[in-house]
């Protein structure tokens, strides 16, 4: 009867106490779950307005609601009592053994989070990257696919594009084709540049600006070579190079001037005859 008397005598301070703390805990608990939703749709909307893969988007905006919320309820926890250094040490364990596990995944999806915030390359470029060259078509969460001009599909990891070097040929809106062209050193200098110039002003792909350029860069061993540097928009530029090697060689051939061949010199010595 005395413990039953002592537990009504100490009720109030009791609900006092404990009462405060589960409101406490309620308003956090509410607050945290508030604030993991806002969370999410900010996270959400930024990713949106930088035309992220909406895979990437959902996965990465549902991540940020779960580290909020299990702040969250650890703070509620701590907030009644419950002891929450230990629950802390689980998670991180447990985290630390899934990130080994999976570090491979981990990394492929890190690098492709890094691929859609920075863009180094987007869906239609054509891109050389971890030894391989093709038309970017899908950028997913762990790997990315390219189109090879073949018309094959390879699919790289992203973690093995993001860690070499990423050389994007659609990047710029034009490109500059070059080309060597060998004549023959008794060829006329001035009639063969004013040849490839004539080419390149009547070129359907060469644009006026920026300026191309055509000038004598070296006397090689076997022929005077003129390096010829038009610039055309990124999508000519394999028509364009297609194009002006026919026509350079059809000019070339109706001016007279030779291409020659690569020469060797052979020098034959008459060697005494034995005794």
């Amino acid at each position: 009867m005395d413990n039953i008397q002592g537990l009504i005598d100490q009720a109030p301070e009791l609900i006092m106490t404990y009462g405060l703390k589960v409101i406490f805990a309620i308003i956090i608990f509410l607050v945290g779950k508030y604030f993991s939703n806002l969370v999410k749709k900010l996270t959400t909307k930024m990713l949106n307005n930088r035309k992220v893969d909406p895979t990437v988007t959902s996965f990465v905006a549902n991540l940020a609601w779960a580290v909020v919320f299990v702040f969250t309820v650890i703070a509620t926890l701590g907030q009644i009592g419950v002891q929450t250094a230990s629950l802390v040490a689980v998670i991180g364990a447990a985290g630390l053994a899934v990130g080994l596990a999976l570090q491979g995944s981990l990394s492929n999806f890190a690098a492709g989070v890094l691929m859609v915030l920075f863009r180094p390359c987007r869906v239609g470029d054509y891109i050389e990257a971890a030894g391989i060259a093709g038309t970017v078509d899908e950028i997913t969460i762990f790997s990315t696919k390219l189109r090879t001009p073949d018309n094959k599909v390879i699919v790289a990891p992203n973690s093995a594009i993001m860690n070499g070097t990423i050389t994007n040929y659609s990047a710029m809106d034009t490109r500059r084709v070059d080309m060597v062209i060998g004549v023959a050193y008794d060829a006329d200098i001035k009639l063969t540049k004013k040849v490839l110039t004539d080419i390149l002003d009547n070129n359907q792909y060469v644009l006026k600006d920026p300026a191309y350029t055509v000038a004598l860069s070296e006397l090689g061993a076997s022929s005077i070579n003129f390096v010829v540097r038009p610039w055309v928009k990124g999508a000519d530029f394999w028509a364009a190079k297609f194009e002006l090697t026919e026509q350079i060689k059809n000019a070339l051939d109706a001016n007279n001037i030779g291409i020659p061949y690569p020469q060797m010199d052979i020098h034959v010595k008459e060697l005494p005859a034995a005794k």
